[in-house]
Formats: C-alpha cells, sequence, structure tokens
C-alpha cells in the first residue's frame, strides 16, 4: 500500500484548529480509500516557537521539510510578533528555497452559498488564478539607509526574471487548457514600464505555443473592478506575487467567505514537497473559540491528495464538501450559520459515505 508522508505546521491562531480538523477528513478519505495511507507528522513551528527561540523555525527546518511528499500548513501570525518576521520567518522562505513558483489559488462559488455579489450564482463564480509565487514583488530585494533620520530612504526592488515568468505563465496555458481555455494576464504595465511589459511580452511569446487558449491582458484596477462586477468573464487567471495575492483575496470574498479560499504552493517539476494551505490568516480575533470555518483547510488537503497522484479522492473530498454546503444546514458562522469547526468535520466525514 502507497504510504505519503505529511508535514503538518498548524501554525498559530485558528491554524491550531482548522488543520486538525482537515487531517481528520484526509484521514477518513484514505480509510475509504483503502489503497494509500497518510502519515502525519506535527511541527510545532510559528509564533510560540518564535518566543521561546527568536526563530519561527529552526535552522535545519528546510532540511526536515525536504523529506516529506507535502506540507500541510495553517497559518502564521500574531499580534505580538511583526507580520514581516513570521512571514519571512516561515512561509516565504519555505516557498523561495523549495522554488514553489506556483500559488493556485481555485475560487468557485458552491451552490447553497450566498454570494455576495448581486444576480450572481454559482455558474458565474468559477476561475483558478495562478499567482507567480517566489519572485516578483515578494523578491525581498532591498533596504533602508539613514533608519531614524529625517532623510531615511526605503527601496524594495521587484525582480523579475524570463525564467521566473515564462514557466508560471506557461503553467497557466496548461491548466487553461484543462477549463474553458480563456486566459486573463493581469499586469500594470501602463505604470511599470519594464517589469510588467516584460512581463506582457513573455505571455505574447508563450501564447504562441497555445494557439487554442483565447488570451487577453488587463491592468490590475480594471481586472480588481471586473472580479466584482463580471466575474463570469474570468477562466484561468495569471498574476505577479502582489497581484495575484490581492486578486485572490477579492475572489475569496465573492466566493462567499474567506474561510473557504484554499491554496495550493507547487514545484511542477516535484522536485520539493508542495505546501497546501487554507489562505484566511489566523484569524486571531477568533481563536481558540471553535468556531472557525475549516472548509478550506479542507478543501487545501483535497488538493493535497490530488498532487499526490491522487485525484479521484480528492475529488472525493471536494464532493463531500458540496454536499454539506448545499445542504445549508451545517455552516460556520461566517456563512452565516453557528456551527462548530468540528461539526463542519463531522458533516463533510458522514458525507464521505
Amino acid at each position: 500500500m502507497q504510504q505519503y508522508r505529511i508535514a503538518v505546521i498548524a501554525g498559530d491562531g485558528v491554524g491550531q484548529e482548522v488543520i486538525p480538523a482537515g487531517m481528520r477528513v484526509l484521514s477518513a478519505v484514505a480509510v475509504r480509500a483503502g489503497t494509500f495511507m497518510l502519515e502525519f507528522e506535527e511541527l510545532p513551528w510559528g509564533s510560540d516557537y518564535y518566543q521561546r527561540t527568536g526563530r519561527m523555525m529552526p535552522e535545519d527546518a528546510l532540511q526536515t521539510l525536504r523529506d516529506f511528499d507535502a506540507i500541510y500548513l495553517g497559518a502564521v501570525g500574531r499580534p505580538d510578533v511583526p507580520d514581516h518576521l513570521s512571514l519571512w520567518g516561515l512561509l516565504l522562505p519555505i516557498r523561495q528555497q523549495f522554488s514553489l513558483y506556483i500559488n493556485a489559488r481555485p475560487v468557485k462559488l458552491f451552490p447553497g452559498v450566498r454570494c455576495p455579489l448581486r444576480d450572481k450564482g454559482p455558474a458565474d463564480v468559477d476561475m483558478l488564478c495562478i499567482r507567480e509565487n517566489s519572485e516578483g514583488e515578494y523578491a525581498g530585494v532591498g533596504g533602508r539607509v539613514h533608519v531614524g533620520l529625517g532623510h531615511e530612504v526605503a527601496l524594495q526592488t521587484d525582480v523579475f526574471t524570463r525564467t521566473g515568468v515564462e514557466r508560471v505563465v506557461r503553467y497557466a496555458f496548461e491548466q487553461a487548457l484543462l477549463r474553458r481555455k480563456h486566459l486573463t494576464s493581469v499586469t500594470k504595465s501602463n505604470a511599470s514600464p519594464h517589469t510588467f511589459v516584460f512581463w506582457d511580452e513573455v505571455v505574447r511569446d508563450v501564447a504562441r505555443e497555445y494557439p487554442d487558449v483565447e488570451v487577453r491582458s488587463m491592468l490590475v484596477d480594471a481586472a480588481a473592478a471586473a472580479f466584482i462586477t463580471r466575474p463570469e468573464s474570468f477562466d484561468v487567471v495569471v498574476a505577479s506575487n502582489l497581484f495575484g495575492d490581492i486578486l485572490t483575496d477579492i475572489g475569496a470574498v465573492i466566493q462567499g467567505s474567506m474561510g473557504l479560499a484554499a491554496s495550493a504552493n507547487l514545484n511542477p517539476g516535484g522536485k520539493f514537497p508542495g505546501l497546501f494551505e487554507p489562505v484566511h490568516g489566523s484569524a486571531p480575533d477568533i481563536a481558540g473559540q471553535g468556531i472557525a470555518n475549516p472548509l478550506g483547510a479542507i478543501w487545501a488537503g483535497a488538493l493535497l491528495l490530488e498532487h499526490l497522484g491522487e485525484p479521484a479522492t480528492g475529488a472525493r473530498v471536494m464532493d463531500a464538501m458540496a454536499q454539506v454546503l448545499a445542504r445549508e444546514v451545517v455552516r460556520t458562522r461566517d456563512l452565516g450559520g453557528t456551527s462548530r469547526t468540528e461539526e463542519v468535520a463531522d458533516a463533510v466525514i458522514a458525507a464521505l459515505a
């Protein structure tokens, strides 16, 4: 029987609640499949670890993670740890050092979930956002000089390479072929004549290899507006690190709740383990209350299964999740209900049968 080793970093806040719920669902569906086993190893990294050691994870963390088949991450961040320290101390080093250059975030409105957009339903909100995940605006290149003086200067440099842009764009085209054969590339080339004009040129070059895919380019401000007014016009969206980050949070809202948002951080070559996470953050305002929505973590678990080569089992998790949402009975506060985190996980497990 196939066995997969999964590194679990529940992290901070509600991550400590939704990841165990997701693990229960993954364990249940693995038992029902009967063809593979999931071995979870929990790693106590995050803000508690930072308060004890001054680091978000150990010095040899990346070497430890390298030996796993996948990483299941909850959230990092807490009010008593500066955000830039928590992010650059754990998540971004994993993305960059493991070259997880694809961040895939599905945006889908399920039947039974109310869309905040007037007159929009499940047929209107169904897209896949592909965010460049290892360079761009989050490359970390820059610095500050004359700190604390009146003439202090801070520089943050975007980094776009042909290799980096071309590989994420080509991946997006491949995904478009599997869907509705429409790709939207989002930039701000009117205001950034070097980096984003370069991005546009790479998109045009790669597009020649995919004549069956319809391609359009949009400025990010126009794309943000169209996410709200015409979400049905998007199929696959490809964007830089920053723009993809912002647009997918809009996507999470129009699909009904940040609590539903899931993502996959991937190195398609398979050299490093992928990282799978809900993207709602640590939500310290509700942490510890047992009311966080676990469906984003469960959806991320389904993406994890697909990445491991178990797509049918991942689809089974998605079907169970869809059933629970369609019934409109068991749902957490963010979706208008009163159910607790564990009740939602129990309902998904029951629907697996």
